[in-house]
């Protein structure tokens, strides 16, 4: 493992067999690292293999092939024993909340706790402390049937943080959410990332919950990581094909067939439509005004989203070139001379 690295997949394979004796594989040769202290994004459709990863984590799962380490140990190599003790530095929340709705939440927060022996006035402490930590300092009494299902989801974010778990594995975990209350889980998980050191592994199949909340990302297709590293290059310049649809849903900058092709774009003559995505920062520079004062050319911008992400401009424009073709051939050129990504789209000129 690297010198920060919590948590390490190796040459990760996963195959289940199937009724019908056919196996199947749903993880093929996975290896990734995960930085402790750090907020890990895995995203991909459904039936990716998402899910399965992440709890070789915590050995619900355990790898047909391959190695999964949790800080010097070897999760998929451990006896029962140490398996439970190495869970307790693993938490974990669902989709769904997992609570048990014949108990009261002080009950669902505290029951992983219950049998270690601790003196009952500590563990309620702890309890009450964590309920403060995720705002509902006043819902110690009350069901899981009489909050909402952001409350619930802040009841299953405290009763997996009643061990001071080390990493926090989040599979779908606002998914069955409304955005707002998206927004006030995702603005906790980070504050807690934030105030207490935890890493955090956020699964999701949506590509704008890793824009918000992560620091790096892994995109899974059928098992394989097909692209990975840390969101501001992904997004700014992303290489696989799903990688580029996932980022398309986030982004105002995807012009479809139907808008090239219809009268909201009508080109002639020499005109050229052109979209481009600054990378590195490069949105600050005020390349449209330059090209047109430098090589005599209009830019009529059709859409623009441009956007901060870890501290840094990202995003872009597509645009209209008119002038002269051997004007607009120079204007372009010297875009792509740039560190930008520059593409002329197809498009159907007017008669």
């Amino acid at each position: 493992m690297t010198n920060n690295a919590l948590i390490k997949f190796d040459h990760v394979e996963k195959t289940f067999p199937k009724k019908n004796g056919v196996s199947q594989k749903v993880l093929n040769d996975v290896s990734l690292s995960i930085n402790e202290g750090s907020i890990f994004g895995i995203i991909g459709y459904s039936g990716a293999g998402k899910s399965t990863l992440i709890r070789c984590v915590n050995g619900i799962e355990k790898p047909t092939r391959g190695n999964v380490f949790f800080q010097d140990q070897v999760i998929n190599q451990l006896k029962a024993g140490e398996l439970r003790d190495a869970r307790q530095k693993i938490g974990m929340i669902f989709q769904q909340f997992n609570l048990m709705p014949s108990r009261t939440v002080f009950q669902n927060i505290y029951l992983p706790i219950k049998y270690q022996h601790q003196k009952k006035e500590e563990a309620a402490k702890r309890v009450d402390k964590l309920l403060d930590l995720v705002g509902l300092p006043d819902k110690a009494n009350a069901f899981p049937s009489e909050l909402s299902g952001g409350q619930q989801q802040r009841v299953a974010i405290a009763r997996a943080l009643i061990d001071n778990p080390k990493v926090l594995l989040c599979d779908e975990a606002t998914s069955a959410l409304d955005p707002q209350t998206t927004q006030d889980i995702l603005d906790l998980l980070r504050r807690l990332n934030r105030e207490l050191g935890i890493t955090l592994i956020v699964v999701t199949h949506e590509m704008d919950v890793i824009e918000q909340i992560c620091d790096d990302v892994a995109v899974l297709d059928h098992g394989q990581i097909v692209e990975s590293g840390d969101v501001y290059s992904i997004f700014a310049d992303p290489k696989d094909d799903l990688t580029k649809r996932f980022i398309d849903t986030t982004s105002r900058l995807d012009l479809s067939d139907e808008i090239i092709h219809s009268h909201l774009i009508n080109l002639s003559g020499s005109q050229r439509l052109v979209k481009i995505t600054y990378l590195n920062g490069k949105a600050m520079q005020p390349l449209i005004s330059y090209i047109s004062r430098t090589f005599e050319v209009d830019a009529n911008i059709v859409v623009g989203d441009i956007k901060i992400l870890q501290s840094k401009p990202i995003g872009g424009l597509a645009f209209v070139l008119d002038g002269k073709p051997e004007q607009i051939e120079h204007a372009l050129s010297y875009l792509k001379d740039q560190d930008i990504r520059v593409e002329v789209l197809d498009y159907v000129k007017s008669d």
